[in-house]
């Protein structure tokens, strides 16, 4: 009986639920809206013993090696022709089939897909671990065989950054297109560079390569299902837990409100700083204005004295004269002249 979830969608992603064997499970149905490039397809799925999340950047094969895991084409990308962006979906599936344990895989969008805000990876990755709860055994980091591309050591540290460096315990390196190998594969990933040993080295050296045109190859999957049955018990049985994710988002929203706060600091220094600098400004300005004022009035003295003494020059011989005159005069009234 086919039942439907509460499937989380949105415009940028394509979420699907499943619920009982794979094997027995068709696509009972599916919506698809043009213009949202929103689809949900319900699937009969049972719940599952293992529990898997690819992680890689787009066209490194997550899809495919999530096909080969279940046997069955579940995965699928779905194009917007407006766009023409690919939209990778988000969807568990189960396989019990040839004795397999019974597993729930996880698909996620690209870690470098350029036409997704940083921000809504997160959040679309943080739904895709939700839906592996109460969390993934095995967190298959999917990178191709041969060079390893700058893209692909920034998607490495996109996962590190996103999920933290406790999650190399839980991670296996799934290198695909395994059909190009044409030498012994040590060889073939030493040739790939310090970087990639490096990578191989944080995930304790576990890797697995698949073949993904071999999609009826069985072993492959049952080799990197007995090496994550491995890994889980080198962890004592444990998974990468949800509370450990939240806990890395949870650090890293507390280290954006501290660079908020410390760039709202280094602004408000700023603008002190600024403020202080205008008013230190204006002071000197002010102080200028003084110093000109009283510049102004002791040039207009100086240049009022000379003015003055120039008349008092200019009035001299006409005082002289006068006095003369005066004394003259004075000398005739006295001393008259007897003719």
């Amino acid at each position: 009986m086919v039942g439907w979830s509460s499937p989380v969608c949105s415009s940028s992603a394509v979420c699907c639920y499943l619920h009982l064997p794979i094997q027995e499970a068709e696509f009972q149905s599916s919506e698809y809206n043009q213009s949202t490039t929103t689809a949900v397809f319900v699937l009969d799925v049972k719940m599952s013993d293992l529990r898997l999340v690819l992680l890689g950047k787009t066209g490194e094969g997550k899809s495919s090696s999530g096909n080969s895991i279940l046997g069955r084409d579940a995965f699928r990308e779905i194009s917007s022709h407006s766009s023409g962006k690919r939209h990778t979906e988000f969807l568990m599936g189960s396989s019990s089939r040839n004795s397999l344990p019974m597993v729930s895989v996880v698909d996620t969008p690209g870690l470098f897909d350029t036409f997704l805000p940083e921000d809504v990876v997160k959040r679309e990755i943080s739904k895709c671990i939700n839906m592996s709860a109460p969390g993934p055994h095995a967190i298959l980091l999917v990178i191709k065989v041969g060079c390893f591309t700058a893209e692909e050591r920034d998607a490495v540290k996109k996962v590190e950054e996103i999920f933290g460096e406790g999650a190399w315990r839980y991670t296996i390196i799934l290198f695909t297109h395994g059909d190009v190998v044409e030498s012994d594969l040590d060889e073939t990933l030493e040739e790939a560079g310090a970087e990639l040993q490096e990578v191989l080295q944080k995930a304790g050296n576990r890797y697995h390569v698949f073949n993904n045109l071999k999609t009826n190859d069985r072993r492959q999957v049952l080799n990197l299902l007995e090496k994550v049955d491995k890994m889980v018990a080198d962890n004592g049985g444990e998974f990468y837990s949800n509370y450990t994710y939240l806990e890395v988002e949870e650090m890293l929203k507390r280290r954006e409100s501290e660079l908020r706060e410390f760039f709202k600091k280094k602004l408000m220094e700023a603008q002190e700083e600024k403020q202080q600098v205008e008013e230190r400004m204006r002071s000197e300005l002010e102080e200028l204005r003084r110093y000109y004022h009283m510049l102004e009035s002791r040039v207009g003295q100086v240049v009022d004295s000379s003015d003055s003494e120039q008349t008092k020059e200019l009035e001299a011989p006409s005082t002289f004269r006068s006095h003369g005159f005066s004394l003259l005069q004075l000398k005739a009234d006295v001393f008259p002249v007897n003719w």
